[in-house]
């Protein structure tokens, strides 16, 4: 996978700031003999692990990601399924791509390497109505060792092992205090604000909440940056922020990924009465 070394060093040094993938290069700029694709496809030829496979548009693969909702791969089949019968697609291979089959054969190609779950679902989910099938790039190999080859890399290095949460108090007001904490990665923020001090709730609440048990809705903060880093909102939670922005989250069921900045205190719509 040469070439992809600007793709997936951004990926891990800025994944907060965009949902959209980062591209997978078809070969290397500066390598005259590199193979390449002159519609901007992967070139699967750069990296023994690569293949492509045509597939019919209901492919018959349940697609799964991890925790951090991104990186996309196979995670199950239905044996009578068009993926399983055409004997390429193996359980754990990641995606990489996507290009429907045009009649015209002018369909542009989707590089969905990094890609959140949402991003590859929603694809899938606008192809035309007329397209029936569906040229998809698959990797052959753990996330790691995707990243690992995209990044020029011979063996996967892991990601790192901490993350920075940037926490506004009061943010706005003369009170303004910026914290800048260092975790763990899949770090509770609710959590962290407690262990340093950090009050996430209002008025009684600070006193008579659930202790992060997601049963009072008050523990209400702004994923105002990085929010691409943190796990997605179940639909209770969704529910219990209803009418508010989308970058609203209840911190006792939030987790940190990746860098991100939090504020307290963000202004609450009426729906929010426990605060």
């Amino acid at each position: 996978i040469a070439g992809a070394r600007s793709s997936l060093l951004a990926f891990q040094q800025q994944r907060q700031l965009t949902h959209t993938p980062r591209q997978l290069a078809a070969s290397e700029s500066d390598s005259e003999d590199a193979p390449s694709s002159s519609d901007g496809s992967i070139d699967i030829e750069s990296d023994p692990r690569l293949y492509r496979v045509r597939l019919s548009r209901a492919p018959g693969i349940e697609w799964g990601t991890d925790l951090s909702f991104s990186f996309v791969y196979v995670r199950d089949m239905d044996p009578s399924g068009d993926a399983s019968m055409s004997r390429q697609v193996e359980k754990g291979d990641q995606l990489c791509e996507v290009k429907p089959v045009t009649e015209a054969n002018d369909a542009t190609p989707i590089n969905l390497v990094g890609a959140p779950f949402d991003f590859v679902m929603e694809k899938f989910a606008l192809l035309d109505k007329t397209v029936k099938e569906m040229d998809l790039v698959f990797f052959r190999g753990t996330k790691d060792e995707l990243k690992a080859a995209a990044s020029g890399k011979d063996t996967p290095e892991g990601e790192s092992e901490t993350v920075t949460v940037t926490v506004y108090e009061n943010k706005g007001t003369p009170q303004e205090i910026i914290h800048r904490l260092t975790a763990p990665v899949g770090v509770n923020i609710r959590q962290l604000c407690v262990d340093n001090g950090i009050n996430v709730y209002q008025s009684v609440t600070r006193w008579t909440n659930c202790k992060g048990k997601q049963l009072c809705g008050t523990c209400i903060v702004n994923v105002a940056g990085g929010g691409v880093n943190t796990n997605r909102k179940s639909m209770d939670e969704a529910s219990t922020l209803r009418e508010n922005p989308e970058t609203y989250r209840l911190s006792c069921v939030t987790f940190a990924y990746g860098d991100c900045t939090v504020e307290t205190f963000p202004p609450i719509n009426a729906a929010q009465w426990t605060r």
